[in-house]
Parts: structure tokens; C-alpha cells; sequence
């Protein structure tokens, strides 16, 4: 008998408190080919990113696994106001295209926004939908979104939580920056991992020396002038 790739769960939505199905892929069929730079994975068959979204099909309201598991009742009051008043009732909970993928993550980016979620969240929902851009080959989109994650990953960065990898952040700041071509933003998060004595993180301070390199090549393919601190490799 043959196993079918995704399977079931029960789920209980945080807004109207239903229970509803919604689909998860079986970990025998994540199979990666390849990781960028900025953590986007890239998948061999079916892409496991795009059953990530659970969408209540009874109020539309739309969370991941991350999600906290409250709302007031004032932000219950606000979503149904903005959003719940205008759903009608659909199902996600079967199989997926990227399409409906893409529609699962802009529901839960608005969801996660009436819900004034962590900074975390939505700067992970902003990234997810920038890869899904990506995935799609379309650049001006997932730039677009690039940004809007950096932006909220710097929210994170500035005090909103503590519960983060600072060398990880810092490293994806950097990243990002780089690959929007904001290349003098990108060597300063880099520097500061790759500098910070109380970083210990090996594999992030590895990263940020590589990254450091690439930005600098960028530099000279774009014909930009280097900085003084840019004509050699970086020591630590």
C-alpha cells in the first residue's frame, strides 16, 4: 500500500474555537536539495512550507504552530470587524499549489497582525512569502518582502524580544541586507558578529566570514568602490 504524503490533524482555532482538519506532510517526504543563504529551503517534491499555515475554514482566521495560543477578546472583536465579517467559508485542509500556498501566508500575515503577534512571527511570515516569491522567480516580490522582513527582523533585533539567536539574527540582517544590495549595511551586521569577542556561535561567525567575502565580490561586480576596511579580508 502506498503512503500517501500528507496526513491529518486536529486543530483548534484560537479566534472562533472551532475544531478543523488541516494537512501536514510526512517526514519521509521532506527532502531537501538545497539551502540559501538566508535559511530558504529548496525541497526535491513537495514543499513542506506550503502546508505550514493553518486557515480555520470556519472564520478564516489563519496562524502557525508559533502563533501564541491567545487572543483577547478585544483582537477577536478587531479581527472579525476587519477580516472574519467578509469570510466565507472555504477549505484548505487538502493538498496545496503555490498559489493557495501564498494565499495561506498573507491570511496569516494579516491574522498575525490584528493579533499584534511577536515581532518574530511576522517578520518569519514576511520571509516565508518573500521565498515563496522566490521559488516563483519573481524578484521585484521578493524583494519587496525582503525588505518588510528586515524591517521587522531589526524590530526583533531592538528589544522587542530575547528569546533569539542574536548571532543568528545579526547574520541574517546582514544577509538580507546584502542581498537587497545594501551592501554598506550588510559588512556592518557581519562585523559585528564576526568582531563581538562574546559571540561563540562558530558556525554564525563561519557565515558571516563567507557572506563578508560574497559582499565584497558583489561590490567589485557592481564596479562599486570598496572602503578602506573592504580591501582586505576581515581578521577575528
Amino acid at each position: 500500500m502506498e503512503i500517501a504524503p500528507l496526513y491529518q490533524i486536529k486543530v483548534k482555532c484560537i479566534c472562533c474555537e472551532q475544531e478543523f482538519q488541516t494537512s501536514r506532510v510526512r517526514p519521509s517526504f521532506k527532502k531537501s536539495k538545497g539551502t540559501d543563504t538566508d535559511f530558504c529551503v529548496h525541497y526535491k517534491e513537495i514543499n513542506p512550507e506550503y502546508y505550514v499555515v493553518r486557515v480555520c475554514p470556519y472564520c478564516g482566521f489563519s496562524s502557525t504552530e508559533n502563533f501564541s495560543d491567545r487572543m483577547t477578546p478585544k483582537q477577536k472583536e478587531e479581527y472579525y470587524d476587519r477580516f472574519g465579517k467578509n469570510w466565507s467559508a472555504r477549505e484548505f485542509g487538502g493538498d496545496r499549489d503555490w498559489a493557495t500556498a501564498m494565499q495561506t501566508f498573507k491570511l496569516a500575515l494579516l491574522s498575525a497582525q490584528v493579533k499584534n503577534e511577536r515581532s518574530r512571527i511576522i517578520a518569519g511570515l514576511l520571509h516565508h512569502i518573500a521565498w515563496l516569491y522566490r521559488e516563483k522567480g519573481d524578484r521585484e516580490q521578493e524583494n519587496r518582502f525582503l525588505e518588510h522582513a528586515l524591517d521587522a527582523y531589526v524590530r526583533v533585533f531592538e528589544g522587542e524580544e530575547d528569546n533569539m539567536n542574536n548571532a543568528r539574527l545579526m547574520y541574517l540582517m546582514g544577509e538580507l541586507n546584502r542581498r537587497l544590495k545594501r551592501y554598506g549595511e550588510a559588512i556592518r551586521w557581519f562585523g559585528r558578529v564576526i568582531n563581538d569577542k562574546k559571540i561563540m556561535d562558530a558556525a554564525m561567525i563561519r557565515a558571516c566570514r563567507e557572506q563578508w567575502v560574497v559582499t565584497r565580490e558583489d561590490m567589485l561586480a557592481d564596479k562599486m568602490e570598496l572602503p578602506d576596511e573592504m580591501k582586505e579580508k576581515p581578521k577575528g
